[in-house]
């Protein structure tokens, strides 16, 4: 494939540093990228000759951003609920079973078109790279599935039949329990890469999650879970016990969960949209960063609680009300996503990694949080393929 020069770049953001945070700009850069990988990254002055140029005077090019935590397998809509909330109601579990059943009487097709128009709208906001869970079938069949469609769209696929206790199941959980360790588990091997479980009131107790996440590792999978959403429970310090990958949500923590956190090397990926959307109260991510826990954004998008593919809404949520600088909350929904998912290549720019990018139309990177709810992306690449395009280039 012919050689393609990024140059002219006014703010090129690489994350090629170590450190985290670190978003490593480089002022007048180019990148050069071919057959999906980036070969080259540096001033203008110094690029290298190419086979096509892509002229980026007043542009900024960051890297995609990698959204580590989705629901995109899902049918029926809960905009009621939604409305219901802005009018007063509390958040709960509760309605993750309407989209269980909507789910349940959705076509393959109609999951797999309802997942293809949330990733474009990812593709248009810059997301070049993404997870998707299950967890809206809550039968072996529905959920195995919801892996397979969600493997036509991504690698890194999750696996989250502890979402809540199905209704036909109410009065047994322990029968429920047993279905995902003695099924559903050795089902989704070769499919999901990981496991997830909601580990909250309403949901899965701390020692129900330890029973799926222990016999999920011993099938293999990485874990993940979603801790202390709307409470705070033993579940990061479990997350710590099992070693997992990302606990998610963090809304509510304290110094030991910080040190857990730290100490293990577990990314907390916090949702700006959760909170928005459930006029819940905000984490404090500074305090996250300053007892040296990794962080990570991503959108959660799913019908109930998130209903959003948009990273740069989330970033300019991050920064407004968690105590993000725009640098951390850029690196966050960058190469932190990519940590979560146990992925150091992913989220920079930087030689012999994808060329996974975005060009935004603006003078600097600030302006995605500057400028709320425009869409500043003029082109979205993935591998090297353009993937979003307002139609300028």
């Amino acid at each position: 494939m012919p050689s393609t020069l990024l140059r002219n770049i006014k703010q090129l953001v690489t994350n090629s540093s170590s450190a985290p945070f670190q978003i490593d700009l480089i002022e007048d850069g180019a990148v050069l990228f071919e057959d999906g990988i980036v070969k080259w990254v540096g001033q203008s002055a110094d690029a290298p000759d190419s086979d096509i140029l892509i002229d980026c005077s007043n542009q900024v090019v960051i890297p995609g951003f990698v959204d580590s935590h989705t629901h995109l397998i899902f049918g029926g809509d809960r905009s009621a609920e939604f409305a219901a909330r802005m009018a007063g109601e509390s958040y709960s579990a509760g309605g993750i079973n309407f989209t269980v059943e909507k789910t349940r009487e959705a076509t393959d097709d109609e999951l797999r078109l309802n997942a293809s128009r949330l990733i474009a709208e990812m593709y248009s906001s810059g997301t070049t790279h993404f997870e998707i869970k299950s967890g809206y079938g809550l039968t072996l069949e529905d959920e195995i599935r919801s892996l397979k469609i969600a493997r036509e769209f991504s690698e890194d696929v999750t696996l989250m039949a502890a979402h809540v206790v199905p209704n036909e199941y109410a009065e047994d959980r322990n029968a429920y329990l047993s279905l995902i360790v003695e099924q559903m588990l050795p089902a989704a091997k070769g499919i999901a890469k990981f496991v997830d479980v909601f580990c909250e009131t309403g949901a899965f107790s701390i020692e129900e999650s330890r029973t799926i996440l222990q016999a999920a590792k011993n099938f293999g999978f990485q874990l993940k879970i979603h801790a202390n959403q709307l409470s705070r429970s033993n579940s990061v310090a479990l997350a710590s016990e099992l070693s997992a990958v990302s606990a998610d949500h963090v809304t509510h923590f304290n110094d030991e969960d910080i040190k857990n956190l730290c100490d293990n090397e577990i990314v907390a990926t916090l949702l700006p949209a959760t909170e928005f959307s459930t006029n819940s109260a905000y984490p404090d991510a500074k305090r996250l960063i300053n007892g040296g826990v990794k962080v990570a954004i991503a959108t959660n998008c799913n019908p109930g609680s998130s209903f959003t593919t948009s990273m740069p809404f989330c970033i300019a949520v991050a920064v407004r009300e968690m105590n993000f600088s725009i640098e951390e909350a850029l690196w966050a929904a960058t190469k932190g996503g990519a940590l979560a998912l146990g992925d150091s290549s992913r989220g920079s720019l930087q030689a012999d990694g994808p060329a996974d990018f975005v060009i935004l139309d603006a003078p600097s990177y600030v302006h995605l949080a500057y400028r709320p709810g425009v869409n500043l992306v003029d082109s979205t690449y993935k591998n090297g393929e353009l993937v979003f395009s307002k139609g300028k280039k």
